[in-house]
């Protein structure tokens, strides 16, 4: 059972969330949160395994919310759920370590699927989004140099970038799911990243993969 906690300061929204998502046998909303800081309170409170989040509230918007949610319970899932198409919000959501973005345009059917994919520690990003990832590139060099990834590590980057969960990569590279779960594992602690949205942003900033072409 995923345990579900929304965020979000229409009361309408939340009602009609709320509402679809109890038909749904293994989701449970266990809490809700109409501002950024009660949302921080109730995740104490409710402990859900995924969160739900809204971005523009009061006193506190979700970037900032999850910027403090991940460093107080990294194993929490935060799936934003927003209106906002911006390049700064996306982009800021994700480096707080935001688990997935989708624009509340996205049907019901791939909000649940979303929800269940994050849970299993998985990222995503509406498909317009991911076009704006994929054209973005940093100014900014990193200062250092990052420990050098192994061919195999770089191997699996690129599935990660192509969107493949563990078992699809597993399957592309004849290894088994419990070995890319440790080379995914290495591949974050050597880029110092927390998530799979993260790593995607990374790699494709840094050039350390290759880039399908958008049209």
């Amino acid at each position: 059972m995923i345990k579900l906690m929304l965020v979000d300061d229409h009361a309408i929204l939340r009602d009609g969330l709320r509402n679809l998502l109890e038909i749904e046998s293994d989701i449970q909303v266990v809490g809700e949160a109409i501002s950024g800081e009660e949302a921080v309170f109730k995740v104490k409170e409710c402990n859900p395994d995924v969160v739900l989040m809204d971005i523009n509230m009061p006193k506190m918007n979700g970037v900032e919310v999850t910027g403090i949610l991940k460093k107080l319970y990294p194993e929490k899932k935060i799936l934003v759920l927003t209106m906002h198409s911006h390049d700064e919000y996306f982009m800021a959501a994700i480096r707080e370590g935001a688990d997935g973005y989708l624009l509340k345009d996205a049907p019901f059917d791939q909000v649940i699927d979303a929800i269940r994919t994050v849970a299993k520690g998985e990222s995503v990003i509406h498909p317009s989004m991911t076009k704006k990832l994929l054209s973005f590139h940093q100014q900014k060099n990193q200062e250092g140099e990052d420990q050098a990834l192994t061919e195999r590590e770089k191997e699996v980057l690129q599935c990660l970038v192509d969107g493949l969960s563990n078992k699809e990569i597993a399957e592309v590279l004849f290894i088994s799911d419990k070995t890319v779960k440790i080379h995914v594992s290495k591949i974050f602690k050597k880029l110092n990243v927390k998530s799979r949205s993260q790593v995607v942003i990374y790699a494709v900033q840094h050039q350390l993969v290759n880039l399908p072409e958008t049209t």
